[in-house]
């Protein structure tokens, strides 16, 4: 598995990230015993993976901990969150936060996570992270509770990235996890220049998920954006508008192609997918493992839905215990 350097945290981390959330929860979602969810984690050691994003909101934290209870303590990196607000924006307090904090690091049996972060920030609660919480967690960050800070933006309310961009203008994060993908390239102006000068660390998420693993509904998408004349029109009319990314030389499945596009972006560090599926966790991985697509392919798809932002972030589903994606 090719690893990187996680920005400036100097982290050497596998480009492909094991997601312990979205719709599959490492299979939990739908019915797996945490004992197999731990096997499902300790297959991705072997593969090669060595970055495992988890939150206490997804509740795999004990799997997560459980599989990795055996591992030596310096050939993994865990990266964990917590909310800065409810839905509907009601905050947490900077002692919820702490505590949260605290019980991650109990549950998964852990002295410090490498990385935590800020859950879900937007424009709403941008102030209220950096003047409540940001404080109380640098003090935990003092204490050894965690080596490096990050944030993920709620993508869903925040198209621009403006949260995380402000972040990063603002010096005070170490890694930031954003949206990006084939059909959401919009980061490439907003974020990635920032990113890219102050060496911040970034994961991708939604990468795949919700449309490229799932024929039908990414057929149903492109039909709505091309009726909205967001692409071209020909785009409804064509059963596979996609299909010249499989080909010999090119991608074997689109959702092979999205892997390997987003894994390529001048900016980004780690792609993270989750699965439920051994089968669908080891396909991932050999994509992410394969040469570039074809340049004529990037081009074509920047220039097919470059313009596009906020498509393929609605939240995401599970399939027999796979996650078409981070």
């Amino acid at each position: 598995m090719k690893r990187t350097v996680l920005g400036r945290t100097g982290l050497e981390v596998s480009v492909a990230g094991l997601g312990a959330g979205g719709g599959a929860k490492l299979g939990l979602q739908d019915g797996a015993t945490n004992a197999e969810a731990e096997r499902l984690v300790s297959l991705a050691v072997d593969l090669g993976i060595n970055f495992f994003d988890t939150a206490k909101v997804y509740r795999t934290e004990p799997v997560i901990g459980g599989a990795l209870k055996n591992v030596p303590r310096d050939q993994f990196v865990v990266s964990t969150k917590h909310h800065v607000a409810r839905r509907g924006n009601d905050p947490f307090t900077a002692d919820q936060v702490v505590a949260g904090l605290d019980d991650s690091l109990r549950v998964m049996g852990l002295d410090y996570v490498d990385v935590f972060q800020m859950h879900g920030i937007f424009p709403g609660n941008h102030d209220h992270a950096v003047e409540v919480i940001l404080p109380a967690l640098k003090r935990e960050q003092e204490k050894g509770k965690f080596r490096f800070l990050g944030a993920t933006e709620f993508a869903q309310g925040d198209h621009e990235h403006a949260a995380l961009a402000r972040a990063v203008d603002e010096d005070w994060l170490d890694v930031a996890m954003l949206a990006f993908s084939m059909i959401n390239q919009n980061a490439r102006e907003t974020l990635f220049p920032k990113t890219l000068e102050k060496n911040i660390g970034t994961l991708l998420m939604f990468v795949s998920r919700n449309l490229f693993g799932f024929p039908e509904r990414l057929a149903a998408k492109l039909r709505e954006l091309a009726d909205e004349g967001s692409v071209p029109a020909w785009i409804a009319d064509d059963d596979e508008p996609l299909g010249f990314l499989i080909r010999e030389g090119g991608a074997s499945t689109l959702a092979d192609a999205a892997y390997r596009y987003a894994r390529d972006e001048p900016g980004a560090d780690v792609v993270l997918f989750g699965t439920g599926n051994p089968d669908h966790l080891k396909q991932n991985v050999a994509s992410l493992e394969k040469p570039p697509l074809p340049e004529s392919d990037r081009a074509r798809i920047n220039e097919l839905f470059g313009a596009l932002v906020g498509v393929g972030i609605e939240p995401g589903m599970s399939r027999g215990g796979m996650m078409e994606g981070g």
